[in-house]
């Protein structure tokens, strides 16, 4: 049996406490971003608030049941009001779609579902009209096995495409190359073409990993790079960027490296000498926002990939937080001074030039209120409220993934049919069929768990395909769509989509909470999380309650409260200079001190 990992899966993170100086700031809520010249000489990247934008689940134009491109467009209004500055757009280029883009057929043409190469120059430039920027996908670790390359390279082993991929012989006894798993269940390797080699895979077999120790490989990617940057696009979001290096040797991996093979194969020989390059042919001649994927990363790690001076990326996505509740593919039990350590441990290895990306959700991730919230109809909208006080002001850029701000939950799941994600399919297959787990308990950690829970398509009004398309959708639409989504939200003050408009302009009004150092002032509290940032006289507190219950929480010493700058909607604020803030079930608030 493989044992499977999800992208992103869970490392153990040694605890370092280290006291930081924090601080927050006087703050006034409005509508409009802050003044670059109050932020002071910070990179763009840093003040920006980032909205991930799955295409395909999006907004459908054409009534064909996908989303695309056109369908984007005519939602910018909504995203400029929302307040975000920037747009990081999944995959958009030509696929067969074995994994939902990311195995990519031809980096320089756009899916035909999604429209045209001109509909993506018209996206374009209706975002910069609005004062967004465009970050696109990366994707090159792997290729489709239908790119043109791995054609020629099957076709003919003497071909220079040949050796754009990874080949090795099997075994004498047929067995593969070495006992690599894929991350999708069975083994890293396939045959294809004549002979005996087996080319590498880390992902699905329709997904072959590119050979970056050839030059050849590393300048195309350098030229699809500038052919998108050439076009006005502001930066990449980097796929898997941690394993485009691997050990050529390919020695079999030991019992504890199966028990955590991202970790393994996030430890290639030349992954930092190919990015510093990657920074200086390319990266370096455009004003860009990069973010890696970090997977198999450890937090001591972090700054080898984004420290200023290393001239490699601006941040990565860690996943040690978003994955404390997972042991492999499996739910584990969390408590919140565990969630906390684990971004204390991740502030603490970054340093005070180091930067990260914030965030709960993804397309990888289920919908952060049923993950780190309580999706119950009784504490959705304040739980949604509180998970975003926590995630948007802490020190980093922060990403919203589509339909977050909403407080759009989990799927309904109660059949394997339902699910379209290729690793949700493969589990059951491994686990299921293989007679290792029960059909009950496999769906029941699939409802938790799976990727398609953030994938089914965005809730725009409680009208049959939930706005998002007049056609068939084509991942089904959660059926509480005719409660929750932006028509209904946008006409009512209390509602999520308000409360992340208010905290969003509070963020871009303050300059303390985009470079303010962060201090964990109660990590002890079982309840209540509760930290400040500091940028010189200007300090604020961040109060979260994640129980559905009142808490509390004792301010140190040296912190004397003013006023209260945003609340959830939970309760009256705390009495300036009081010495305990007391929360009301699921409260956030946000004070000067």
């Amino acid at each position: 049996m493989v044992k499977r990992w999800i992208k992103g899966g869970l490392r153990g993170a040694l605890r370092v406490a280290r006291p930081l100086l924090l601080a927050g700031a006087a703050i006034t809520v409005g509508p409009a971003h802050a003044d670059p010249a109050q932020q002071g000489a910070i990179p763009w990247w840093q003040s920006a608030v980032v909205y991930q934008v799955y295409p395909r689940s999006f907004a459908d134009s054409n009534g064909d049941g996908v989303g695309d491109l056109n369908g984007i467009t005519r939602h910018l209004d909504y995203l400029k009001r929302l307040g975000v500055t920037v747009v990081w757009l999944s995959p958009h280029f030509d696929s067969p779609n074995v994994d939902n883009g990311y195995d990519i057929r031809d980096y320089r043409k756009v899916l035909a579902q999604f429209g045209t190469m001109a509909d993506f120059d018209h996206m374009l430039a209706a975002m910069h009209a609005r004062g967004i920027r465009l970050i696109i996908d990366l994707v090159v670790n792997h290729t489709s096995d239908q790119h043109a390359w791995f054609r020629k390279a099957v076709a003919d082993p003497a071909s220079p495409e040949h050796d754009y991929y990874i080949w090795r012989p099997a075994k004498p006894d047929g067995t593969p190359p070495n006992n690599a798993p894929s991350f999708f269940g069975g083994s890293a390797w396939s045959h294809a073409g004549a002979g005996n080699d087996e080319y590498l895979h880390y992902f699905a077999r329709q997904q072959p990993d590119l050979n970056w120790d050839n030059p050849a490989v590393r300048r195309e990617v350098y030229d699809v790079m500038r052919f998108w940057l050439d076009k006005g696009v502001s930066g990449f979001r980097m796929d898997v960027i941690p394993l485009i290096s691997k050990d050529p040797a390919f020695p079999d991996l030991t019992a504890q490296q199966l028990a955590d093979p991202a970790a393994a194969y996030a430890h290639g020989p030349q992954t930092h000498a190919y990015l510093g390059e990657m920074n200086r042919e390319v990266l370096s001649h455009y004003d860009t926002m990069t973010v890696g994927e970090a997977i198999g990363i450890g937090d001591n790690e972090d700054a080898l990939f984004t420290a200023p001076a290393r001239h490699e990326l601006n941040m990565i996505f860690h996943f040690d937080a978003s994955n404390v509740d997972r042991d492999g593919w499996r739910p584990r039990a969390w408590t919140l001074p565990e969630l906390k350590a684990r971004y204390d441990h991740l502030y603490a290895a970054l340093g005070d030039d180091g930067w990260t990306a914030t965030f709960l959700g993804n397309h990888d991730k289920p919908r952060a209120v049923s993950h780190f919230g309580n999706d119950d109809p009784r504490w959705r909208v304040l739980s949604a409220k509180a998970l975003a006080t926590m995630s948007l002001l802490q020190r980093g850029t922060p990403f919203i993934f589509q339909g977050d701000e909403l407080g759009m939950t989990n799927f309904p799941f109660n059949a394997i049919g339902q699910f379209d994600d290729i690793s949700a399919r493969n589990l059951w297959h491994d686990e299921v069929d293989g007679g290792h787990v029960t059909a009950a308990e496999m769906l029941a950690i699939l409802r938790k768990t799976s990727r398609d829970n953030a994938r089914t398509p965005m809730q725009w009004s409680a009208d049959a395909g939930a706005g998002f398309t007049t056609g068939h959708p084509w991942l089904a639409v959660n059926p509480n769509h005719t409660a929750i989504n932006a028509a209904v939200e946008a006409r009512d003050p209390a509602s999520v989509l308000n409360f992340y408009r208010r905290l969003i302009a509070l963020r871009g009004r303050a300059p303390v909470l985009v470079r303010g150092d962060y201090h964990d002032i109660a990590p002890e509290n079982p309840d209540v999380y509760a930290f400040t940032r500091n940028a010189g006289d200007d300090h604020a507190l961040v109060v979260v309650n994640f129980a559905t219950h009142p808490a509390e929480v004792a301010l140190p010493a040296g912190i004397r409260l003013k006023n209260r700058l945003i609340d959830s909607g939970g309760g009256l604020p705390a009495p300036v200079g009081a010495r305990t803030i007391h929360l009301q079930p699921w409260e956030a608030s946000v004070y000067r001190f």
